[in-house]
């Protein structure tokens, strides 16, 4: 991580990498095919560690806007150490090609994680037996789109502690438990399978693969360094 963060994502290389671990180029290969392998298990880590953190302080919170502000707040506090290369990353992932992409076959493991979460925050609620069925079956995926909202305003928020997108969450955590309680009712339900047909259609299908495929095989780069993958096939 100090690599990247001192050097930037793109000028960081598994040469470097391998320096800096002790090890020669041929066995950081053999662990990651390519850097953005190792972001991926960073990413992966990240996003355990966010649901240890979500889950104990999650125990005994019935409310479900309390439940979710908790659940993104807890998301904050485990990437704080690094907000301060945030954006160099974002470059690279907000590239659908990329592997990086939060969208990309290659994350559907921290993407499944994440999602897990979110239907822990609804399920523990006083709300989640009354949400209509179909929108039961979505909304954990909604919600996960909700924080990546969230991590994009939180990747560009210069003030301390980030304390803007904190109130963002504080302010957003309400109305989107609103949103989801008035779906409840039988004159939205209409609206509600509309709302559900929009995102089977054009949201599901920009995600990864769930399922674990096969890597795709890294090429050379220039000087002999590595490129990164193709993005995986969505499901």
């Amino acid at each position: 991580m100090r690599l990247f963060r001192e050097r930037g994502y793109d000028n960081t290389t598994m040469r470097a990498i391998a320096a800096e671990a002790g090890v020669s180029v041929g066995n950081a290969y053999y662990y990651f095919k390519g850097k953005e392998f190792l972001i991926q298990g960073f990413y992966d880590r990240l996003t355990r560690d966010h649901a240890e953190l979500t889950s104990r302080r999650l125990t005994a919170v019935p409310d479900f806007a309390d439940r979710l502000r908790i659940a993104i707040d807890a998301w904050l506090d485990t990437a704080a150490p690094y907000h301060g290369f945030a954006a160099q990353f974002f470059r690279t992932a907000a590239d659908p090609d990329s592997a990086l992409s939060p969208f990309s076959a290659e994350s559907h493991p921290a993407r499944d994680t994440a999602v897990a979460v979110f239907r822990d925050v609804l399920d523990g609620s006083q709300l989640g037996p009354k949400v209509d069925p179909e929108l039961d079956e979505l909304l954990p995926d909604l919600l996960w789109l909700h924080l990546m909202v969230v991590v994009l305003y939180w990747v560009f928020d210069r003030t301390d502690d980030t304390q803007r997108t904190r109130a963002f969450v504080a302010r957003c955590a309400p109305l989107v438990a609103k949103i989801v309680s008035l779906s409840r009712y039988r004159v939205l339900r209409p609206m509600v399978r509309e709302a559900v047909a929009l995102v089977r259609e054009f949201v599901l299908p920009t995600l990864g693969a769930r399922a674990a495929g096969a890597a795709p095989a890294g090429g050379a780069g220039e000087g002999g360094e590595r490129t990164g993958t193709a993005r995986g096939s969505g499901s």
